[in-house]
Order: C-alpha cells, then sequence, then structure tokens
C-alpha cells in the first residue's frame, strides 16, 4: 500500500507570535520570552518566526501539571 507520510491535511498552520498570544490570552512580549528562555519551542524560517500549535498545546498541559503539582 503507497500512502503519502504526510498530506497538507496533516498539518496546523504554524501560530505568529500575535496568535499564539491571543490563545495563552498573554502579550506577544511574553511569548518571545517563553521562546528565548527555551519553555515554548519555535520554528524560524529566516526572520519569521512561528509556533506550532502541538507545541502550544504541549506548554499548555506542562504549565497545567506544574500547577497542580504534577498529580493529585
Amino acid at each position: 500500500m503507497n500512502t503519502p507520510a504526510n498530506s497538507a491535511a496533516d498539518f496546523q498552520p504554524l501560530l505568529t507570535y500575535r496568535e499564539a498570544a491571543k490563545v495563552l490570552g498573554v502579550t506577544e512580549r511574553t511569548i518571545w520570552s517563553l521562546v528565548h528562555a527555551g519553555r515554548l519551542p519555535a520554528v524560524r524560517f529566516g526572520r519569521n518566526v512561528r509556533i506550532d500549535p502541538a507545541d502550544l498545546r504541549g506548554f499548555i498541559e506542562n504549565a497545567k501539571h506544574s500547577e497542580n503539582g504534577g498529580g493529585r
């Protein structure tokens, strides 16, 4: 069976700092700080920096576990 490994439908558009900030309800500066601190992965294309929605979801999940002390 010959199926493409990744089709365009499998990918979600990458987010700008502004879009990621809107999702989290923070400022673009906060997103910049998180990226530069290495807490939120980012993808760079020349001068453009984007956030993968999957990485943003992972960041949110990690924050939930940190707030809850990692468990019950």
